[in-house]
């Protein structure tokens, strides 16, 4: 579980299977940690270095898709009666830099924010600290004897964490283990739509109102293909979405991968081995799912923003301009210089997307 934090008392790793984790290899000079087999993963601030600095709870929330499997997410509530459900993009988790930081601006504005795993995704566990120099000045690179990695960066506060003069981040992977129950798969964007409704009626459940729903990436075409699909939801955030899901296959896997998937599958390989696995089957998923039918169903009032880099280097801004033309009720706005993961515009996304968010309050 993610936290946003100053300083830390203690940490708990807590994995489904039974493995035996062996300690960190760092001095312990902050943090206090437990491993222990079960079925969740937990991490919990106790203080900050100031009392102007808010201690941020966030809530390990479980919920059942229609296929009985198990979605993991963290609810960052602030009280408020109205909820943003943000949706991670291909090969990504809830974990996401963009997610954390979009639920970090929203809970700063007063508004609840939920950011989820689809189903067979949630591999990374990211943890944000003030003061670790201490701890890892000497360490770039963190290897437990299990297979898990920590990977260590310094980062510059964004703008809208202005009690942070900066903070650090730890990543931690688990090559084999998924938060949120399922198999992953290349495809799925269908199925992704119908856990996100899974997600939307728990809350609704909960007498909450979900004011809107956020996607980046793949996230992004996933909520247009909700709003097509469903029209319980009047505001959607497109972030980054791609409009021709028959592009972008070859850059990623080559020439010759239509070829290839006749046999049925194609594992995808790094160089520790079998990174994921494409089938036929979720291929051809992906390539009979037609964006511009699926907008031209969005209901008239259902209002839809999309964002888009102008450098963006995965999905051309030009896919941007497509929904423009096709959606009724739709805004555009681009962020100049800005790559697919917004790497040095966090702090811009996040303003564009709090604005138009707040502004759809005041009209509701």
């Amino acid at each position: 579980m993610e936290t946003l934090a100053c300083n830390f008392h203690s940490f708990t790793f807590n994995l489904s299977n039974s493995q035996t984790l062996s300690f960190l290899k760092f001095p312990l000079h902050q943090v206090r940690y437990s491993i222990t087999p079960a079925t969740t993963l937990s991490l919990r601030m106790a203080h900050s270095h100031s009392s102007q600095n808010p201690v941020i709870e966030q809530q390990r929330v479980i919920i059942p898709n229609k296929h009985g499997e198990k979605l993991v997410g963290l609810l960052h509530e602030t009280g408020s009666k109205e909820i943003v459900i943000l949706c991670h993009g291909f090969r990504s988790t809830k974990a996401d830099r963009t997610m954390v930081n979009l639920a970090v601006a929203l809970e700063k504005e007063g508004i609840s924010a939920f950011r989820f795993d689809f189903a067979g995704n949630g591999t990374r566990i990211t943890v944000y600290a003030h003061t670790f120099e201490n701890m890892i000045s000497k360490y770039a690179s963190i290897r437990l004897s299990s297979g898990l990695t920590f990977s260590y960066v310094s980062l510059r506060s964004p703008d809208y964490l202005h009690n942070f003069a900066a903070f650090h981040i730890i990543t931690c992977d688990f090559p084999h283990f998924r938060e949120s129950e399922g198999s992953f798969e290349f495809g799925n964007y269908s199925k992704e739509a119908d856990d996100l409704h899974s997600v939307i009626q728990h809350f609704c459940e909960a007498n909450r109102i979900v004011c809107a729903i956020l996607g980046h990436s793949k996230g992004g075409d996933v909520v247009l293909l909700y709003a097509s699909k469903y029209h319980d939801i009047h505001t959607v955030v497109n972030v980054s979405g791609r409009y021709d899901l028959k592009k972008g296959i070859e850059e990623r896997f080559g020439k010759d991968f239509m070829d290839r998937i006749q046999d049925g599958f194609v594992d995808i390989k790094n160089k520790k081995g079998v990174e994921y696995r494409v089938t036929k089957e979720s291929l051809m998923e992906r390539l009979s799912l037609d964006m511009h039918e699926a907008c031209l169903k969005i209901p008239r009032e259902c209002r839809v923003l999309t964002v888009h880099g102008s450098a963006d280097e995965i999905i051309p801004v030009g896919d941007a301009l497509e929904f423009a033309k096709i959606i009724p009720n739709h805004k555009l706005h681009i962020v100049e210089g800005a790559n697919h993961n917004y790497t040095s515009y966090q702090t811009e996304l996040a303003s564009v997307v709090l604005n138009y968010l707040k502004e759809t309050l005041q009209q509701d």
